[in-house]
């Protein structure tokens, strides 16, 4: 994990609750700097998928899982959309990888020609760049306002697509805003995408169930997809809390899916077949097991947000999902400075203070940093202390 220092203070034990959902936080060593930059909860493996895996690892010989996945897990995942009012989607749909970073990887390699562009609104995740560049796209991005809460309006969306248009790639719910695009707004975007047949739009979802909204985060699979445009990447590692398991997974009209399979049968093969026990274990508990990871992050979440909502002007909105907040500190950076310069020298004083945070400059925002609460609270308490005190000096300094 990013700022993990060598100089252990303390040890800080967390129980593990008796029943099959996730535990709580896991064992933590605080050290000189204190990380809220991972993508990673601080999570333990679900009871459920770890005494699958050695149920399947002490069952005898693991079968040679095909490169698609081992059926029952395709079927567990189509069944998962399906009651989701999803009825098209059937296992032939569903291709399981190691990861979500290889379904991503899959699916813009076998769609992508090159040269084609990838229309992605900003702020987003810092990694969809190179994954696109390496599939011999090219990212073009579309820049949304935190003043209208990241709204990506229909006729925005309609002037930002060109005949190199290949692939709108956008996370719901965002990393690293939170934001999430509620039924009613994907209605309306998908209106304009089903003008433009040969378009893709692919949506990553792996956040989807770690959700403080009134209403649970639509997946794309649940709308009309009458030209076969509509691609879907999701894993087990944000919201059920397969930490280090590596099992993600990619939905796609069968012509695409079938292509993935074979990219990936050429290029490295089924995900570990234990492992994909254990994402078909948290798969059909995934109720229980997000419930609980998303009410052991609630204290976080109240502790950050607090402490937000006292620096003025900071957070322009309510994050809905994740367990990210991205707020705007552009009011700390050096006048004067491109405005990029001076959020690296605001990250960098920032590290220097003992605190990591992810330099929003990388997701298309500079200025604005994301940071996790998905850390144990004495951790995160610490690391708010070391925020305030440097972003005091910062501000004093100019």
């Amino acid at each position: 994990m990013p700022g993990n220092g060598p100089a252990c203070l303390h040890l800080l034990q967390y129980s593990r609750p008796a029943c099959s959902g996730a535990g709580v936080f896991s064992v933590v060593f605080m050290t000189d700097s204190i990380s809220l930059a991972s993508g990673y909860g601080s999570f333990l493996t679900p009871g459920v998928a770890a005494e699958a895996a050695i149920r399947s690892i002490r069952a005898g010989q693991l079968p040679v899982a095909d490169a698609a996945g081992l059926p029952v897990l395709r079927e567990a995942i189509a069944r998962r959309y399906q009651q989701l009012e999803a009825t098209h989607v059937e296992p032939q749909h569903v291709v399981v990888t190691p990861g979500a970073k290889a379904a991503l990887s899959a699916l813009l390699t076998c769609v992508l020609r090159p040269g084609d562009e990838v229309l992605l609104p900003t702020p987003n995740w810092f990694g969809f760049g190179e994954l696109v560049s390496r599939a011999g796209g090219v990212v073009r991005e579309l820049p949304l306002s935190p003043d209208d809460n990241y709204t990506l309006h229909p006729e925005q969306l309609r002037a930002a697509i060109s005949p190199h248009t290949r692939v709108l790639l956008f996370s719901n719910p965002n990393n690293p805003t939170g934001r999430v695009y509620h039924h009613e707004e994907l209605a309306s975007l998908l209106a304009v995408t089903r003008d433009f047949p040969e378009l893709y739009v692919l949506s990553d979802e792996i956040y989807d169930l770690v959700s403080f909204a009134t209403k649970p985060t639509p997946s794309l699979l649940e709308f009309p997809d009458p030209h076969g445009q509509h691609l879907v990447v999701n894993g087990f590692s944000k919201s059920l809390a397969l930490i280090g398991w590596g099992v993600g997974y990619l939905v796609a009209p069968t012509a695409v899916a079938a292509r993935c399979a074979a990219y990936r049968h050429a290029t490295g093969g089924a995900a570990s077949v234990p492992a994909q026990y254990a994402a078909l274990a948290v798969t059909q508990s995934a109720a229980s097991v997000a419930s609980g990871l998303v009410s052991q992050l609630h204290t976080g979440r109240n502790l950050l947000l607090d402490y937000l909502q006292r620096l003025p002007g900071v957070l322009p909105f309510l994050p809905e999902a994740t367990y990210y907040a991205f707020p705007d500190l552009r009011a700390y950076l050096t006048p004067g400075m491109p405005v990029a310069d001076a959020a690296r020298e605001l990250v960098t004083h920032l590290r220097q203070a003992g605190v990591e945070v992810v330099d929003g400059t990388t997701c298309g925002a500079p200025g604005f940093v994301r940071l996790s609460y998905a850390v144990p609270e004495p951790l995160l308490r610490e690391a708010l202390n070391r925020l305030a005190i440097a972003l005091r000096q910062h501000a004093a300094a100019r």
